[in-house]
């Protein structure tokens, strides 16, 4: 099979590796039909490399065709139309029956002291070979894998995958409901499509952050009131308490993470990591961390008194005074962490009919073959072309 695969810091290439195989009972095999780059793929990209190993297969967005079964897996069967979540969970555990899918007890990782494992996602998490590929192994498939009906394209489903439940999540954490305010900091694929969510839930006023024009250009086209950073000249919060009774929103998603353009010092510490020995910079990651925080800092100043921060942006090192690494991976409120997927499937599914209330249809911009994975990477990195998601097509 061909497959996007990691070798170093902005350095990704499309592969010939061996086609996965049945090796547990509770596998599947899937044939790829669609599997996005995801903002959290960027991390991989460059910041969380003393987590990777060159030869790691990315992507954790992935549909397809089941191809083959393990004997426990009773729910799928061959020529199957399937979303992958990528979160690996079993379902049965404590924490899954609890709707926390991103810390099964049966997929957790204990020895790295993080949750459940994902696909394409480093060591951290398993180091589960990912959906950037033709071809997937899916662990937990008597459980995982969400069935869609034949007939629309494979647009109108992949985001189940990642985007629309991680959305979803955001939006609720938040407690954003019917006639409340709320800011969404970023407006890349997880940022837009919380403004959507947000809007469908009658949200009643639904604020955008961002710098780069053709976001801002598409949220406005979605009724999203949008700033953009580069004319608030660093009076955004009194821009937006401008907008909002003078007290603030009632709620913030901050959709960007670690991604945040702000302490130069943080830069110059990822940077730095780049230079040491994978063994010590790992350390370095865990143990002193490299975030950004200014998109959190700011997430604070804006909401009001008693509001609510939703953390949907991927935070990745132990930062004083907060260590972000441990608070994001074990979901402590604020509210934040890993999208349980199938927690939110049931309320998610009903909107993709034909009248696509959530715009999934158009939802991509960039529609690309596998083999151009490493363009796109450094296209969607640099935000060219009016890149705000891309979706790959495996086998075209």
């Amino acid at each position: 099979m061909r497959a996007v695969v990691w070798h170093g810091r902005r350095d990704v290439r499309v592969e010939t590796l061996p086609d996965p195989t049945i090796r547990q009972a509770t596998d599947a095999i899937v044939r790829i039909t669609s599997t996005g780059l995801c903002g959290s793929d960027l991390h991989l990209y460059e910041v969380m490399a003393p987590f990777m190993t060159p030869g790691d297969v990315l992507g954790h967005e992935p549909m397809g065709v089941v191809e083959a079964v393990g004997s426990a897996v009773t729910n799928l069967a061959v020529g199957d139309r399937v979303v992958i979540p990528f979160n690996i969970a079993c379902g049965a555990c404590w924490m899954c029956e609890r709707g926390l899918q991103s810390q099964c007890e049966t997929t957790q990782q204990r020895e790295q002291g993080t949750g459940a494992a994902l696909f394409g996602y480093t060591k951290l998490y398993g180091q589960v070979a990912g959906g950037q590929a033709e071809l997937l192994r899916v662990p937990q498939a008597q459980y995982g894998p969400i069935k869609v009906p034949e007939g629309p394209a494979d647009d109108r489903y992949v985001y189940l995958s990642d985007v629309l439940p991680t959305a979803w999540q955001a939006v609720h954490y938040a407690g954003a409901r019917a006639g409340s305010s709320l800011v969404v900091l970023g407006l890349g694929p997880i940022g837009a499509m919380s403004c959507r969510v947000a809007r469908h839930l009658a949200v009643e006023r639904v604020i955008g952050v961002d710098l780069v024009p053709e976001r801002l250009d598409r949220s406005r086209r979605d009724g999203v009131d949008v700033i953009d950073l580069n004319d608030v000249d660093g009076d955004l919060v009194e821009r937006v308490r401008e907008m909002t009774d003078g007290r603030g929103p009632d709620a913030v998603i901050d959709a960007v993470g670690m991604e945040a353009h702000g302490s130069g010092g943080a830069q110059m510490a990822q940077t730095l990591t780049g230079l040491l020995p994978d063994r010590l910079a790992e350390k370095l990651m865990s143990k002193a961390g490299v975030d950004r925080l200014a998109a959190l800092r700011t997430a604070i100043d804006l909401v009001r008194r008693g509001g609510t921060i939703s953390l949907a942006g991927v935070y990745g090192g132990m930062t004083d005074p907060l260590p972000m690494m441990t608070m994001f991976d074990k979901q402590i409120q604020i509210r934040m962490g890993q999208a349980n997927v199938k927690r939110w499937v049931d309320d998610i599914l009903p909107l993709l009919g034909d009248d696509d209330v959530l715009g999934v249809d158009d939802f991509a911009t960039h529609h690309l073959p596998l083999e151009q994975a490493p363009d796109a990477y450094s296209m969607f990195q640099q935000k060219r072309d009016g890149a705000i998601k891309v979706v790959f097509r495996p086998g075209t």
